[in-house]
């Protein structure tokens, strides 16, 4: 199965109810998702339009940043995106609440975070909280320097916002903001050296596998509630939950660690697989999984979706 990255006019173009071999059917055989440009996602969409495929849906993605995609949910443009993440997105995913134009099945990854990190040598040597910061020490050591991606980003307006307050001490710290493979290869080129370096960090991604790496805690949650945990939910259209209440339970019941994500993300961005050779691999890696993700679950014409998907990817027992 491949990952399809079309403009959303052309995934549009056909009609939802297209012809195939099965007749008309209570739910439209497509299932049309968004899918940023942002490495998990694309993976993890991948792996829901593997299992729907699988299943006898026609999967369907559409590249499209979340101002665009909140609106196509709107006008039933779009039918799931997998990538809501709060508190990012908090304003535009209040406003589709408040409009009724997304139905939330809940989080899909578990211990999701933004925060900053330092080499786990410099964790041990004693930084472990970001109050330390205002230690002249401490920043001295660090250039007084925070390293991070690319300006206008969710995290540089954080970032930007603690050096404008003052929050812990950081008023008089300098940011480099230059993007994210150059942070990433500004910290490995740190840890090579065994040289001290602070930055901002997120999981998942597969800096949290490649590099040892340590979060400070944040008892200011500068970076957001619960020392900047993030959810990263599942939303569908109400009209999709209602038409595919089959499909809607597979993408309600997706749901992954971060360390199962920073895994796939490693696969994909870092060492620079297929999307869609990633998600097979996770598959079949993890069947007990992909078992719990097919419960009540069924293929288009009713049967029981565990055993069809096993078969299909040949899958081991779980």
């Amino acid at each position: 199965m491949s990952l399809s990255r079309r403009p959303l006019s052309l995934v549009l173009a056909g009609s939802l109810l297209a012809v195939s071999g099965f007749s008309q059917a209570a739910e439209p055989e497509q299932v049309r998702f968004s899918v940023p440009a942002w490495p998990g996602v694309t993976v993890k969409t991948a792996l829901a339009s593997t299992l729907l495929e699988t299943l006898g849906y026609a999967p369907q993605s559409a590249e499209l940043g979340s101002t665009i995609t909140y609106e196509a949910l709107a006008q039933n443009e779009l039918d799931a995106f997998l990538a809501a993440w709060l508190p990012g997105q908090q304003s535009m995913y209040e406003a589709a609440l408040e409009r009724e134009s997304i139905v939330d099945l809940g989080n899909n990854v578990d211990g999701a975070r933004l925060g900053f990190a330092v080499p786990t040598y410099v964790y041990e040597a004693g930084l472990t909280s970001a109050e330390q910061l205002d230690d002249p020490e401490y920043a001295d050591q660090l250039d007084s320097a925070i390293y991070s991606i690319e300006a206008g980003s969710g995290m540089s307006e954080i970032l930007n916002g603690a050096v404008d307050n003052d929050t812990y001490g950081l008023g008089d710290w300098h940011l480099s903001e230059t993007s994210t493979p150059g942070m990433l290869s500004a910290v490995k080129s740190a840890i090579d050296r065994e040289e001290w370096i602070l930055f901002a960090a997120w999981t998942p991604h597969w800096m949290n596998i490649e590099y040892d790496v340590q979060y400070l805690d944040d008892p200011e949650n500068m970076w957001g509630p619960d020392e900047g945990a993030s959810d990263v939910k599942t939303l569908v259209t109400p009209a999709f939950a209602e038409s595919n209440p089959n499909a809607s339970r597979l993408l309600d019941q997706l749901t992954f660690s971060a360390d199962d994500q920073s895994e796939m993300i490693l696969g994909f961005s870092y060492q620079e697989r297929e999307p869609d050779a990633v998600a097979l691999e996770w598959l079949r890696a993890n069947p007990a999984k992909v078992q719990a993700f097919l419960d009540g679950v069924t293929t288009r014409d009713g049967e029981p979706a565990w055993p069809a998907v096993q078969q299909a990817l040949e899958i081991p027992d779980a």
